[in-house]
C-alpha cells in the first residue's frame, strides 16, 4: 500500500486559528497577521522543515512581540534630546494620560450641558497657569507649524522682517526661509550674519510690515564680534513681535543661562512665543503658542489651525506633562552627578569595562556647545552595533575608537538591563577575541 502523504498530517488554518492562544494573538496584533504566521508555519511543515505537530509552536514563534515596527531603545549616549530616536521621553503619569486618552473622552464635549466645548481646555488651562505671563495659549502640531501659524496668520502677503544672524535651516534640510515663503510672506533680511541692531529693523519697518520675528538660533552659535537686538529692544517698535524660542524651556533654568525662555520673552514684550513641546518641556510633540491674548484668538480662528490641531493623545500628554510630576528630560539634565558615578563604576565592574570621564549634551538643537560632565562605561567600538541592534536595543556613543556607554538618560531601573546586553555581547566578542579598549 501507498504510504500516506504527511503533508495531510498539517493542520488546517481554521483548526490553528482557532486555538485559545492564536485567538488571544488575533486580538492584539490582527487576524491578517496571525494568519501570515500560520501559513508561513504551515509551509515549514510541508517542506518537511518541521514536523505537522510543530507547526502551533512554530506560528506562535513567528508572531510580533509588538503591534509595531517601531522598537523601544534605552539611550546610553548621554545626549539628552536626542532626535534621532524620539527626543524627550514621556514620564509615566503622561503614558497613563495617553492610555486614558485611547478611549472615548471629553475631548471637546461638555458632560454638564451635553454640548460641544472647546477643543482641549484642560490642556490649555495647564499651559496658562504654567506661564502665567500669557495672557492665552494655543497648541498645535509641532514647533515649526506654531512658527507657520503665527507668520501667515500675521503677515501674509506681508513682510516678515528677521536678522541675517537668524536665517537657521532646522533638522533634514527644512530652511526657515522656506518655511517663511511657504506661507505667502515676503522675507525682509535685516543686518548682518554677525551684527543686527535695533535701528536696522526700524530703517525696514513700514507699512508692509506683517511682524518682527526672533529665532533662536538654537543648533549652532556665533561667537566675537557680535551682537543682537534685545526682545525688549524689538518690542518698543511697535509690531507684532514673534519669538521663536525653539527647545520649550517655559522658566529660565540656570543650568542653561543662554537658553531663552518663554516667561523671560513674553515679560520682555513679546507678542507671540512658539516653542516645541517635546524638547525642554520633555512632553509630546507639540507646538506652543503662548502670548497676547487677542493674538491668539486671531491664530486660533485662522483656517490653517485646523489642519495644524493636535490630537487626544497630544494634548492628554501634554497636560499631564505640565500638571505631573518632573519629567524624564529634566531629571537627566539635572543628574545627580555622585550617584551617577557610581551606577556608571558598579556598571564598569560588572562588564569589565573601564570608567571614563565624558560631556554630555542637551541635544535637540537646545543650549548648543553646553557640556554636560558625567561618565561613562568604555567597551569595545565593535560592541556599539551589537548593542543597538539586541534586545533590549541600548544605543551607546562611538568616539575615539570606543564603545562609550553613558546612563545619564538609562532609568537606573534599567541598569541590569544594560548590564545584561553588554554581557550578552562582550561573550561573542570574547569569543572572536576582540580586544578590550585601553586606557586614556
Amino acid at each position: 500500500m501507498a504510504q500516506s502523504d504527511p503533508r495531510r498530517a498539517v493542520p488546517r488554518t481554521d483548526v490553528l486559528m482557532g486555538h485559545p492562544d492564536l485567538v488571544a494573538a488575533v486580538a492584539r496584533h490582527g487576524a491578517a497577521t496571525v494568519k501570515e504566521a500560520v501559513r508561513s508555519a504551515q509551509s515549514l511543515a510541508r517542506s518537511g522543515e518541521i514536523a505537522p505537530d510543530d507547526v502551533l509552536t512554530a506560528a506562535r514563534a513567528m508572531l510580533p512581540s509588538r503591534s509595531t515596527t517601531l522598537r523601544p531603545l534605552l539611550n546610553a549616549t548621554g545626549v539628552v534630546v536626542h532626535t534621532n530616536i524620539g527626543r524627550a521621553p514621556l514620564s509615566d503619569a503622561a503614558v497613563d494620560a495617553v492610555v486614558a486618552a485611547a478611549a472615548y473622552l471629553d475631548v471637546e464635549y461638555d458632560t454638564a450641558t451635553g454640548a460641544r466645548a472647546r477643543r482641549g481646555r484642560g490642556t490649555l488651562e495647564a499651559l496658562r497657569a504654567a506661564v502665567p505671563a500669557a495672557g492665552d495659549a494655543l497648541v498645535v502640531n509641532n514647533g515649526a507649524a506654531a512658527l507657520v501659524l503665527a507668520t501667515t496668520a500675521l503677515a501674509a502677503g506681508r513682510e516678515v522682517l528677521v536678522s541675517r544672524g537668524e536665517m537657521v535651516e532646522i533638522g533634514d534640510g527644512f530652511r526657515l526661509p522656506d518655511l517663511i515663503a511657504s506661507t505667502g510672506a515676503r522675507l525682509r533680511e535685516v543686518g548682518t550674519t554677525n551684527r543686527t541692531r535695533l535701528a536696522d529693523y526700524a530703517d525696514a519697518l513700514g507699512p508692509e510690515t506683517g511682524c518682527i520675528l526672533k529665532v533662536h538660533p538654537s543648533n549652532f552659535r556665533v561667537e566675537g564680534f557680535t551682537s543682537a537686538a534685545s526682545v525688549r529692544e524689538l518690542a518698543t517698535l511697535g509690531a507684532p513681535l514673534v519669538v521663536d524660542i525653539g527647545s520649550g524651556l517655559l522658566h529660565r533654568d540656570d543650568l542653561l543661562p543662554d537658553e531663552p525662555d518663554a516667561t523671560t520673552a513674553l515679560t520682555d514684550g513679546a507678542t507671540i512665543v512658539t516653542a516645541s513641546g517635546d524638547k525642554l518641556l520633555g512632553g509630546p510633540q507639540a507646538g506652543l503658542v503662548l502670548g497676547e491674548a487677542a493674538t491668539v484668538e486671531r491664530l486660533r480662528r485662522h483656517p490653517l489651525a485646523r489642519a495644524l490641531r493636535v490630537d487626544k493623545l497630544t494634548l492628554a500628554a501634554l497636560e499631564a506633562t505640565l500638571r505631573g510630576p518632573v519629567p524624564p528630560v529634566t531629571d537627566y539634565l539635572h543628574v545627580d552627578r555622585d550617584r551617577l558615578r557610581a551606577r556608571t563604576e558598579r556598571l564598569a565592574t560588572a562588564v569589565s569595562g573601564e570608567v571614563v570621564a565624558v560631556e554630555g549634551r542637551v541635544g535637540g538643537g537646545g543650549a548648543p556647545g553646553l557640556p554636560l560632565p558625567g561618565w561613562a562605561v568604555a567597551l569595545p567600538e565593535e560592541c556599539a552595533e551589537r548593542l543597538r541592534r539586541g534586545q533590549p536595543g541600548v544605543v551607546a556613543r562611538v568616539e575615539r575608537g570606543r564603545c562609550l556607554v553613558d546612563l545619564r538618560c538609562v532609568p537606573p531601573a534599567r541598569d541590569t538591563d544594560v548590564e545584561r546586553a553588554i554581557l550578552a555581547v562582550r561573550a561573542v566578542l570574547d569569543v572572536r577575541g576582540v580586544d578590550r579598549p585601553s586606557g586614556d
